[in-house]
């Protein structure tokens, strides 16, 4: 984009109207991640698509246009894993900048203890399944990251 070049944008406001905006500076995408705990165990699902397909993960995965996120962080989980998220407490958000190859992103990490259930691959999730906290793979993007900071709040 040249100097002086605006981009346009358009988003609904919380009315309904078109509300446009012009900004000269980048901005990142916006995701949700899901550290679901139940006892000792997390939630983790398979990838099934690049970047990581086949590494393990949190459930979680991109805002849509206009979404609030706490909605965004329920349709993932239910979109992945067929569970219908217990009450959700946002607890972080992750923005380094290099945490997803497929560009600037910043995660909005969510925590739930008490979501009822067994999960069901779906969507983008090749597996979804518990594991132990303390015998976890290695993770996809910065999900390691995310697990022991979440972990270490809870304590």
């Amino acid at each position: 984009m040249a100097a002086g070049d605006h981009e346009q944008r358009s988003q609904r406001t919380r009315g309904g109207a078109v509300a446009t905006h012009s900004y000269e500076w980048p901005r990142p995408a916006v995701t949700v991640d899901l550290i679901v705990l139940r006892g000792s165990q997390i939630l983790l699902i398979q990838r099934d698509r690049e970047p990581f397909a086949g590494r393990w993960a949190l459930p979680g995965g991109f805002v849509d246009e206009g979404e609030d996120l706490e909605t965004a962080a329920r349709r993932e989980l239910l979109e992945e894993t067929g569970l219908k998220a217990g009450t959700l407490r946002q607890f972080r958000a992750f923005g380094d900048p290099g945490r997803d190859p497929r560009g600037w992103t910043i995660a909005i990490a969510f925590v739930s203890e008490d979501t009822p259930g067994e999960p069901q691959a779906g969507d983008d999730a090749r597996e979804a399944r518990w594991f132990d906290q303390h015998a976890l793979p290695s993770l996809a993007f910065d999900h390691d990251l995310i697990v022991q900071a979440a972990l270490a709040s809870l304590d």
